[in-house]
């Protein structure tokens, strides 16, 4: 009797979330994707650039980074960071209500830029790939009883940008040109990019 070989079995590689963001596993877990969630405590204080692309690259990496240094076997990490810009001016989080309300009067039928930096690490062989999503999202002309409304409900001193497209935030925004998952955190059709750079058996991941 002939004895035939059995084709060995891949595993698919550990993926790794380098973040606390809800929003981000959410979005992974919609297109069936499982991971290990390790937060970062990178200090984004750490590098400054007014480049919006460059600064949210640097800091997907060096979140990403930090995380890939501390695994002790094989696995794939994923970084990210986003930053608003409006008329070239980078906004992050706001440090207080009263920020949170002059911003979005600022912001109200404006449009913004909403960059998202993707780093994806190799822990193994240190390989890295990175990139950045850009989607414009114009607001709506919010008035000011709906701003300090939606400002009292805490969510928006928690954003990039000061508001939550999957929250109460979508419903003072007007357009989107681009990618939306983006604007919540992390596009999808650019993470599949990345993975497919990686090498990441992503179609194998669905039947795991």
């Amino acid at each position: 009797m002939t004895c035939l070989a059995r084709a060995p079995v891949m595993t698919t590689p550990r993926l790794i979330l380098a973040s606390a963001s809800p929003a981000r596993r959410r979005l992974l877990a919609t297109v069936g994707l499982t991971v290990e969630v390790q937060p970062s405590h990178f200090d984004e204080s750490l590098v400054q650039l007014n480049d919006p692309p460059a600064l949210v690259q640097e800091l997907a990496f060096r979140k990403a980074a930090s995380v890939a240094r501390s695994q002790t076997e094989p696995a794939l990490v994923l970084g990210c960071d986003s930053v608003l810009a409006i008329n070239g001016e980078i906004c992050g989080k706001p440090a207080s209500p009263a920020e949170a309300i002059a911003r979005w009067q600022q912001m109200r039928g404006q449009w913004g830029e909403l960059h998202t930096g993707h780093a994806l690490i190799d822990s193994a062989s240190q390989r890295r790939w990175l990139a950045c999503g850009t989607t414009r999202v114009r607001f709506a002309e919010v008035e000011d009883a709906e701003i300090k409304a939606y400002v009292a409900t805490g969510e928006p001193l928690a954003c990039a940008g000061a508001f939550a497209l999957e929250g109460k935030g979508g419903l003072f925004i007007a357009e989107i040109q681009g990618c939306h998952t983006n604007v919540i955190g992390l596009s999808l059709p650019l993470l599949r990019e990345l993975l497919l750079a990686a090498d990441y058996p992503l179609l194998q991941a669905w039947q795991t």
